[in-house]
């Protein structure tokens, strides 16, 4: 008896016009496929876009030329887009988010699909999404946006309504009407962590990061200790305060993507600049060599970027990948380094970084060998022997600033965070 032939789940195909910034320059076309097991994109430039005298590479892996680019992931664990559009996806709590409500409608109408990587990519709200990448469907209108003059993102207000809606989807229990709150408003600035867009106080697009029922130290005020002690340390990073929310601390980020008329700035991360497969090991050193003929200002960078591994080393943020790197587009063809974010202080981990400090180094266990590899940094000895000491000295007030207004930790919460210290682990 011959056996009936497998089902083939039909071909799916998306389509897309990709623009510009608050200008709404058309950038070009995005076509998106699903086929079976199969997923792959295309994009092509406009013609426009290609003759314009502002043109600049969007994104690292696309080449300037006319007609259709294909992308296909080179690992299970690699994005079918092209990388500057990866970088303005959902992170892992978005998609978390993403998936409830899409399971949730599914149980109602049962003809819906799973859901494809266009989906994921296509429910970030346009306002709220990364750098000035913005996505347009055929009948004009920008993804998961919404009428003008009314408000996608929540307002400063409305913090409390997103923090127990965020507490239920942690518990699974949320209703449809908190994932449709929480929907597309997450970011690429982050990883699972329940977090949520917002309108600050004082109208400027921010990231509000919550606390995790899994929490066993104060996470949030810990990484708005690590943010304010970075700016001690001579680091340009995000600005950041703790906001308290029913007795909950809240860490309020501002985006650095958006100017104060609220313009917006192009965005690639550190694995899209070094164009790098997400398995594969990676090195500063590597970065740095992409960073000279790519940023404006490559010696500035290139000494920021050392003294940001000092730091991250002397307070153990090692979950250090190059999603947490980013850079913004500063004119003529060239980037420049973005403030740091997500810098956390990991009191129960190692001090060994994520990213390797170059190919012959390993991973960054030790100030000796970050002083080693100074000069691919473009510095001299006395210079990051200098550097060295500025970080240093900033770190060792890290008890102060825990406990300043803009903090808030307590003295019990403050013993949770003392291993994570270069100095204090070597008393």
């Amino acid at each position: 008896m011959a056996t009936k032939p497998a089902f083939k789940p039909a071909r799916q195909r998306t389509e897309l016009n990709v623009f510009l910034g608050k200008a709404e320059k058309p950038l070009g076309r995005l076509i998106f496929v699903k086929d079976g097991q199969r997923e792959f994109s295309q994009f092509a430039y406009s013609d426009d876009w290609l003759a314009d005298a502002r043109f600049f590479d969007v994104s690292p892996d696309l080449n300037r030329q006319s007609g259709y680019q294909l992308r296909k992931p080179p690992t299970q664990n690699d994005s079918c887009f092209f990388l500057a559009l990866a970088d303005t996806a959902p992170d892992a709590w978005g998609r978390r988010v993403i998936a409830r409500a899409h399971a949730k409608a599914r149980a109602k109408d049962v003809s819906l699909g799973p859901l494809t990587e266009a989906d994921y990519l296509a429910s970030v709200d346009d306002f709220s999404r990364v750098g000035a990448l913005r996505l347009r469907d055929d009948n004009g209108h920008y993804l998961c946006s919404v009428t003008e003059g009314e408000r996608s993102t929540p307002a400063f207000l409305e913090l409390e309504k997103i923090l127990f809606a965020s507490r239920a989807v942690e518990l699974n229990q949320e209703t449809a009407e908190d994932l449709a709150y929480l929907q597309g408003k997450a970011t690429t600035l982050g990883g699972m962590r329940p977090k949520c867009t917002i309108l600050d106080s004082d109208g400027a697009l921010s990231l509000g990061k919550f606390p995790s029922v899994n929490d066993e130290r104060s996470v949030t005020r810990g990484e708005v200790l690590a943010l304010r002690l970075a700016r001690l340390a001579g680091i340009d990073s995000a600005q950041a305060r703790i906001v308290m929310v029913q007795d909950q601390p809240v860490a309020m980020i501002r985006r650095f993507d958006r100017t104060s008329e609220q313009n917006r700035i192009p965005y690639i991360s550190g694995a899209t600049l070094l164009q790098a497969n997400r398995d594969d090991e990676h090195s500063y050193t590597g970065i740095i060599d992409v960073m000279r003929s790519k940023c404006e200002n490559f010696m500035d960078d290139a000494r920021q970027l050392w003294r940001r591994l000092v730091f991250n080393h002397m307070i153990t943020n090692v979950d250090d990948h190059l999603q947490n790197i980013g850079f913004l587009y500063s004119g003529r063809n060239q980037w420049r380094l973005a403030p740091a974010f997500d810098l956390n202080p990991f009191p129960d981990k190692e001090p060994e970084s994520k990213t390797w400090l170059s190919e012959d180094t390993g991973p960054i266990t030790s100030i000796e060998q970050l002083l080693g590899q100074a000069p691919r940094f473009e510095l001299s000895q006395p210079q990051a022997q200098s550097i060295l000491e500025e970080v240093a000295s900033a770190v060792k007030r890290w008890k102060d600033v825990a406990a300043s207004a803009e903090v808030g930790l307590r003295a019990h919460e403050v013993n949770d965070f003392k291993a994570a210290f270069k100095g204090e682990r070597q008393k």
